[in-house]
Protein backbone atom coordinates (compact mmCIF):
# COMPACT_ATOMS: atom_id res chain seq x y z
CA UNK A 1 0.00 0.00 0.00
CA UNK A 2 1.15 3.57 -0.90
CA UNK A 3 2.64 6.04 2.06
CA UNK A 4 0.49 9.04 1.74
CA UNK A 5 3.46 12.09 2.06
CA UNK A 6 1.41 15.41 1.05
CA UNK A 7 4.59 16.53 -0.58
CA UNK A 8 4.60 16.94 -3.99
CA UNK A 9 7.27 15.23 -6.29
CA UNK A 10 9.23 17.94 -8.15
CA UNK A 11 8.38 18.12 -11.96
CA UNK A 12 8.62 20.45 -14.94
CA UNK A 13 5.38 23.16 -14.81
CA UNK A 14 4.37 24.29 -18.44
CA UNK A 15 1.71 27.11 -18.26
CA UNK A 16 0.68 27.88 -22.01
CA UNK A 17 -1.79 30.54 -22.47
CA UNK A 18 -3.22 29.39 -26.10
CA UNK A 19 -4.80 25.73 -27.48
CA UNK A 20 -2.27 25.62 -29.68
CA UNK A 21 0.41 26.40 -27.59
CA UNK A 22 -1.04 23.78 -25.06
CA UNK A 23 -1.31 21.32 -27.85
CA UNK A 24 1.94 21.12 -29.26
CA UNK A 25 3.70 20.48 -25.59
CA UNK A 26 1.12 17.12 -25.31
CA UNK A 27 2.15 16.29 -28.01
CA UNK A 28 5.99 16.77 -27.80
CA UNK A 29 5.92 15.14 -24.35
CA UNK A 30 3.56 12.40 -24.88
CA UNK A 31 2.73 9.80 -22.07
CA UNK A 32 5.14 11.94 -20.47
CA UNK A 33 3.04 15.25 -19.69
CA UNK A 34 0.37 15.38 -17.19
CA UNK A 35 -2.52 17.59 -17.80
CA UNK A 36 -3.61 19.82 -15.16
CA UNK A 37 -7.04 21.77 -15.12
CA UNK A 38 -8.70 22.85 -12.03
CA UNK A 39 -6.08 20.34 -10.07
CA UNK A 40 -9.00 18.77 -7.90
CA UNK A 41 -8.42 15.31 -9.08
CA UNK A 42 -4.21 16.08 -9.62
CA UNK A 43 -3.48 16.96 -6.61
CA UNK A 44 -4.12 14.02 -4.70
CA UNK A 45 -2.46 11.63 -6.97
CA UNK A 46 0.67 14.06 -7.17
CA UNK A 47 0.91 15.27 -3.39
CA UNK A 48 -0.14 10.96 -2.23
CA UNK A 49 3.07 9.93 -4.52
CA UNK A 50 0.60 7.41 -5.86
CA UNK A 51 1.37 8.37 -9.45
CA UNK A 52 3.94 11.05 -10.49
CA UNK A 53 5.36 12.85 -13.43
CA UNK A 54 8.36 14.87 -14.64
CA UNK A 55 5.87 17.34 -16.89
CA UNK A 56 2.48 19.00 -16.10
CA UNK A 57 0.67 21.27 -18.17
CA UNK A 58 -1.31 23.50 -16.70
CA UNK A 59 -4.43 25.02 -18.60
CA UNK A 60 -5.37 27.57 -16.17
CA UNK A 61 -3.84 30.39 -18.42
CA UNK A 62 -5.99 29.61 -21.58
CA UNK A 63 -8.81 32.39 -21.81
CA UNK A 64 -10.23 30.38 -24.57
CA UNK A 65 -11.56 27.35 -22.43
CA UNK A 66 -13.22 29.28 -20.33
CA UNK A 67 -16.50 30.49 -22.03
CA UNK A 68 -20.08 29.48 -22.26
CA UNK A 69 -20.97 30.23 -25.82
CA UNK A 70 -24.68 30.15 -27.87
CA UNK A 71 -24.06 28.56 -31.24
CA UNK A 72 -26.47 28.37 -34.08
CA UNK A 73 -27.03 24.47 -33.14
CA UNK A 74 -26.97 24.25 -28.99
CA UNK A 75 -24.19 25.84 -26.54
CA UNK A 76 -20.15 24.84 -26.96
CA UNK A 77 -18.59 25.54 -23.10
CA UNK A 78 -15.00 25.53 -23.25
CA UNK A 79 -13.47 22.41 -20.67
CA UNK A 80 -11.95 24.87 -18.60
CA UNK A 81 -14.83 26.79 -17.70
CA UNK A 82 -15.83 26.46 -13.52
CA UNK A 83 -18.85 24.40 -12.31
CA UNK A 84 -19.59 27.55 -10.26
CA UNK A 85 -19.99 29.20 -13.94
CA UNK A 86 -22.01 26.50 -15.38
CA UNK A 87 -24.21 25.79 -12.29
CA UNK A 88 -24.49 29.97 -12.45
CA UNK A 89 -25.33 30.54 -15.76
CA UNK A 90 -28.39 31.94 -16.91
CA UNK A 91 -28.58 30.31 -20.46
CA UNK A 92 -27.41 26.74 -19.36
CA UNK A 93 -30.36 27.06 -16.69
CA UNK A 94 -32.59 28.45 -18.96
CA UNK A 95 -31.55 25.50 -21.75
CA UNK A 96 -30.26 22.76 -20.42
CA UNK A 97 -31.12 22.73 -16.76
CA UNK A 98 -30.24 19.54 -16.26
CA UNK A 99 -26.27 20.29 -16.36
CA UNK A 100 -26.84 23.28 -14.32
CA UNK A 101 -28.58 21.14 -11.39
CA UNK A 102 -25.70 18.48 -11.71
CA UNK A 103 -22.47 20.85 -11.57
CA UNK A 104 -24.35 23.24 -9.11
CA UNK A 105 -24.11 19.47 -6.66
CA UNK A 106 -20.81 18.75 -7.24
CA UNK A 107 -18.28 18.57 -3.94
CA UNK A 108 -18.72 21.62 -2.28
CA UNK A 109 -18.78 25.51 -3.40
CA UNK A 110 -14.94 25.94 -3.29
CA UNK A 111 -14.38 23.07 -5.20
CA UNK A 112 -17.16 24.28 -7.73
CA UNK A 113 -15.38 27.70 -7.78
CA UNK A 114 -11.91 26.13 -8.82
CA UNK A 115 -12.99 22.64 -10.70
CA UNK A 116 -13.64 22.26 -14.11
CA UNK A 117 -16.53 20.52 -16.60
CA UNK A 118 -13.34 18.66 -18.19
CA UNK A 119 -11.54 17.79 -15.13
CA UNK A 120 -15.11 16.79 -13.58
CA UNK A 121 -15.78 14.53 -16.80
CA UNK A 122 -12.13 13.32 -16.97
CA UNK A 123 -11.47 12.39 -13.51
CA UNK A 124 -10.10 9.29 -12.19
CA UNK A 125 -12.30 6.75 -10.28
CA UNK A 126 -12.26 7.14 -6.62
CA UNK A 127 -12.14 3.51 -5.32
CA UNK A 128 -9.59 3.26 -2.13
CA UNK A 129 -7.77 0.43 -3.09
CA UNK A 130 -6.16 1.74 -6.22
CA UNK A 131 -6.14 5.28 -4.99
CA UNK A 132 -3.78 3.89 -2.20
CA UNK A 133 -1.52 2.10 -4.11
CA UNK A 134 -2.58 -1.34 -4.25
CA UNK A 135 -1.47 -3.38 -7.72
CA UNK A 136 -4.88 -3.78 -8.50
CA UNK A 137 -5.82 -4.60 -12.19
CA UNK A 138 -6.74 -0.96 -13.32
CA UNK A 139 -3.01 -0.32 -11.98
CA UNK A 140 -1.61 -3.28 -13.81
CA UNK A 141 -1.66 -5.60 -11.43
CA UNK A 142 -4.01 -9.25 -11.61
CA UNK A 143 -6.48 -8.87 -8.67
CA UNK A 144 -8.93 -6.51 -8.07
CA UNK A 145 -9.04 -6.38 -4.17
CA UNK A 146 -12.68 -4.44 -3.92
CA UNK A 147 -14.30 -7.44 -5.38
CA UNK A 148 -12.88 -9.97 -2.82
CA UNK A 149 -15.12 -11.67 0.51
CA UNK A 150 -13.62 -9.43 2.83
CA UNK A 151 -13.11 -6.44 0.91
CA UNK A 152 -15.15 -2.97 1.19
CA UNK A 153 -17.09 -2.03 -1.57
CA UNK A 154 -20.19 -0.27 -0.90
CA UNK A 155 -19.17 2.46 -3.41
CA UNK A 156 -18.78 -0.08 -6.21
CA UNK A 157 -20.41 -1.19 -9.46
CA UNK A 158 -23.47 -3.09 -9.73
CA UNK A 159 -23.49 -3.37 -13.79
CA UNK A 160 -21.17 -4.00 -16.17
CA UNK A 161 -17.57 -4.90 -13.84
CA UNK A 162 -15.13 -6.96 -16.28
CA UNK A 163 -12.57 -7.68 -13.55
CA UNK A 164 -12.51 -4.12 -12.11
CA UNK A 165 -15.68 -2.68 -9.88
CA UNK A 166 -14.35 0.87 -9.61
CA UNK A 167 -16.94 3.47 -10.65
CA UNK A 168 -17.46 7.24 -12.46
CA UNK A 169 -17.75 9.55 -9.63
CA UNK A 170 -18.81 12.25 -12.17
CA UNK A 171 -22.01 14.33 -11.87
CA UNK A 172 -21.72 15.96 -14.87
CA UNK A 173 -21.29 13.26 -17.00
CA UNK A 174 -24.52 11.74 -16.82
CA UNK A 175 -25.91 14.63 -17.91
CA UNK A 176 -23.68 15.56 -20.80
CA UNK A 177 -25.10 12.11 -21.72
CA UNK A 178 -28.60 12.64 -21.46
CA UNK A 179 -28.27 15.73 -23.65
CA UNK A 180 -26.57 13.77 -25.69
CA UNK A 181 -23.35 16.45 -25.99
CA UNK A 182 -20.15 15.97 -28.22
CA UNK A 183 -16.49 16.16 -27.00
CA UNK A 184 -14.00 18.19 -28.78
CA UNK A 185 -10.49 16.75 -28.67
CA UNK A 186 -7.12 18.06 -30.18
CA UNK A 187 -4.30 15.83 -30.98
CA UNK A 188 -1.59 18.45 -31.96
CA UNK A 189 -3.38 19.92 -35.30
CA UNK A 190 -5.66 17.28 -35.60
CA UNK A 191 -9.08 17.74 -34.05
CA UNK A 192 -11.77 14.82 -33.19
CA UNK A 193 -15.46 14.74 -31.87
CA UNK A 194 -16.78 11.96 -29.71
CA UNK A 195 -19.80 11.29 -28.31
CA UNK A 196 -20.27 11.86 -24.99
CA UNK A 197 -22.04 8.15 -24.92
CA UNK A 198 -18.57 7.22 -26.06
CA UNK A 199 -16.31 9.36 -24.39
CA UNK A 200 -16.09 7.13 -21.27
CA UNK A 201 -14.45 3.54 -21.28
CA UNK A 202 -15.61 0.72 -19.16
CA UNK A 203 -13.11 -1.97 -18.37
CA UNK A 204 -14.11 -4.68 -20.65
CA UNK A 205 -12.11 -2.01 -23.72
CA UNK A 206 -9.46 -0.52 -21.52
CA UNK A 207 -9.09 -1.27 -17.86
CA UNK A 208 -6.42 1.05 -17.39
CA UNK A 209 -8.38 4.12 -17.94
CA UNK A 210 -11.83 5.79 -17.46
CA UNK A 211 -12.31 8.12 -21.12
CA UNK A 212 -10.81 7.63 -24.56
CA UNK A 213 -8.33 10.13 -24.06
CA UNK A 214 -5.05 9.18 -24.80
CA UNK A 215 -1.16 10.73 -24.22
CA UNK A 216 -1.03 13.90 -26.11
CA UNK A 217 -4.73 14.45 -26.08
CA UNK A 218 -6.58 17.64 -24.90
CA UNK A 219 -10.65 18.17 -24.16
CA UNK A 220 -11.57 21.57 -25.24
CA UNK A 221 -14.50 21.68 -25.39
CA UNK A 222 -17.85 20.39 -24.83
CA UNK A 223 -20.61 21.03 -27.30
CA UNK A 224 -24.67 20.50 -26.04
CA UNK A 225 -26.77 20.45 -29.36
CA UNK A 226 -30.12 22.31 -29.40
CA UNK A 227 -32.30 19.30 -29.88
CA UNK A 228 -32.73 18.75 -26.11
CA UNK A 229 -33.49 22.66 -25.49
CA UNK A 230 -36.28 23.19 -22.91
CA UNK A 231 -37.04 19.28 -22.52
CA UNK A 232 -38.36 18.17 -19.07
CA UNK A 233 -35.17 17.54 -16.84
CA UNK A 234 -34.15 15.45 -14.02
CA UNK A 235 -31.11 15.20 -11.89
CA UNK A 236 -30.89 13.52 -8.14
CA UNK A 237 -28.03 12.76 -6.84
CA UNK A 238 -27.92 10.19 -3.44
CA UNK A 239 -24.42 10.89 -1.22
CA UNK A 240 -23.53 10.35 2.08
CA UNK A 241 -23.08 13.57 3.09
CA UNK A 242 -24.59 17.12 1.74
CA UNK A 243 -21.68 18.36 0.52
CA UNK A 244 -18.40 17.12 -0.65
CA UNK A 245 -19.12 13.81 -1.56
CA UNK A 246 -18.99 11.99 -4.46
CA UNK A 247 -22.24 10.33 -5.47
CA UNK A 248 -23.84 6.69 -4.65
CA UNK A 249 -25.76 6.71 -7.15
CA UNK A 250 -27.25 9.88 -9.37
CA UNK A 251 -29.55 10.21 -12.31
CA UNK A 252 -30.08 12.43 -15.25
CA UNK A 253 -32.99 12.33 -17.62
CA UNK A 254 -34.54 14.68 -20.77
CA UNK A 255 -37.71 13.11 -21.44
CA UNK A 256 -40.16 15.02 -24.52
CA UNK A 257 -43.60 14.73 -24.55
CA UNK A 258 -46.68 15.58 -26.78
CA UNK A 259 -50.45 15.43 -25.78
CA UNK A 260 -49.32 13.47 -22.37
CA UNK A 261 -47.45 10.85 -23.94
CA UNK A 262 -43.46 10.82 -24.09
CA UNK A 263 -42.17 10.84 -27.33
CA UNK A 264 -38.63 10.47 -26.49
CA UNK A 265 -36.37 10.43 -23.46
CA UNK A 266 -32.61 9.44 -22.66
CA UNK A 267 -31.65 7.79 -19.06
CA UNK A 268 -28.41 7.90 -17.58
CA UNK A 269 -27.24 6.93 -14.58
CA UNK A 270 -23.97 7.07 -13.06
CA UNK A 271 -21.59 5.72 -9.86
CA UNK A 272 -23.19 2.26 -10.71
CA UNK A 273 -20.66 0.98 -13.14
CA UNK A 274 -16.64 2.16 -14.38
CA UNK A 275 -18.94 4.81 -17.23
CA UNK A 276 -22.25 6.97 -17.16
CA UNK A 277 -25.02 4.02 -18.52
CA UNK A 278 -27.27 5.00 -21.24
CA UNK A 279 -30.54 2.30 -20.12
CA UNK A 280 -31.36 2.29 -23.93
CA UNK A 281 -34.18 -0.60 -22.59
CA UNK A 282 -35.55 2.43 -20.13
CA UNK A 283 -35.71 4.43 -22.94
CA UNK A 284 -37.37 2.10 -25.50
CA UNK A 285 -40.21 1.42 -22.99
CA UNK A 286 -40.69 4.76 -22.77
CA UNK A 287 -41.29 5.58 -26.02
CA UNK A 288 -45.09 6.69 -27.14
CA UNK A 289 -46.18 5.82 -22.88
CA UNK A 290 -48.65 8.08 -20.74
CA UNK A 291 -46.31 8.94 -17.54
CA UNK A 292 -48.66 6.88 -14.98
CA UNK A 293 -47.55 4.35 -12.34
CA UNK A 294 -47.17 1.04 -14.89
CA UNK A 295 -44.98 3.33 -17.02
CA UNK A 296 -43.05 4.61 -14.03
CA UNK A 297 -42.75 0.81 -12.29
CA UNK A 298 -41.16 -0.95 -15.35
CA UNK A 299 -38.88 1.58 -16.14
CA UNK A 300 -37.34 1.53 -12.76
CA UNK A 301 -37.74 -2.73 -13.11
CA UNK A 302 -35.95 -2.52 -16.53
CA UNK A 303 -33.41 -0.54 -15.05
CA UNK A 304 -31.88 -2.96 -13.03
CA UNK A 305 -31.67 -6.02 -15.17
CA UNK A 306 -28.65 -7.54 -15.09
CA UNK A 307 -27.62 -5.87 -11.25
CA UNK A 308 -25.10 -7.99 -9.58
CA UNK A 309 -24.05 -6.45 -6.29
CA UNK A 310 -21.49 -7.27 -4.14
CA UNK A 311 -20.94 -7.93 -0.29
CA UNK A 312 -21.73 -4.43 0.80
CA UNK A 313 -23.31 -1.96 -1.74
CA UNK A 314 -26.71 -4.50 -2.50
CA UNK A 315 -28.71 -1.03 -1.46
CA UNK A 316 -27.76 0.45 -4.73
CA UNK A 317 -30.09 -1.89 -6.93
CA UNK A 318 -33.03 -0.75 -4.88
CA UNK A 319 -31.79 2.98 -5.20
CA UNK A 320 -30.65 2.87 -8.61
CA UNK A 321 -34.36 1.99 -9.67
CA UNK A 322 -35.87 4.34 -7.28
CA UNK A 323 -34.15 7.42 -8.97
CA UNK A 324 -35.14 6.22 -12.22
CA UNK A 325 -38.49 5.80 -11.63
CA UNK A 326 -38.58 9.66 -9.86
CA UNK A 327 -36.63 10.92 -13.06
CA UNK A 328 -39.49 9.13 -15.39
CA UNK A 329 -42.16 10.67 -13.31
CA UNK A 330 -40.48 13.97 -12.91
CA UNK A 331 -39.71 17.21 -10.48
CA UNK A 332 -39.12 20.41 -10.54
CA UNK A 333 -35.29 22.02 -10.93
CA UNK A 334 -34.47 25.10 -12.58
CA UNK A 335 -34.56 25.13 -16.16
CA UNK A 336 -37.03 22.90 -17.15
CA UNK A 337 -39.55 23.33 -19.53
Amino acid sequence: MAVVHDVIPPFQLFQPTTVDEAAELLEAHGDEAWVMAGGMDSFDWLKDRTKRTETVVELGQISELQSIRETGDGLEIGAMTTLTDIAESAVINERFGVLAKAAGLVASPQIRNQGTLGGNVSQDTRCAYYRLGWTCYRAGGNTCYADTPTAVNREHAILHASRCVAVSPSDTAPALVALDAQMVIRHGRRERVVAAADYFVGPNLDITRMTVLEPGDLLTSIRIPAKWSGARFYFEKVRDREVWDFPLVNVASAIRESGGRIEEARVVVGAVAARPLRLLAVEESLAGQLVNAQTVVRAGELAIEGARPLRFNGYKVPLMRNLVQRAVRGGPIAGTA
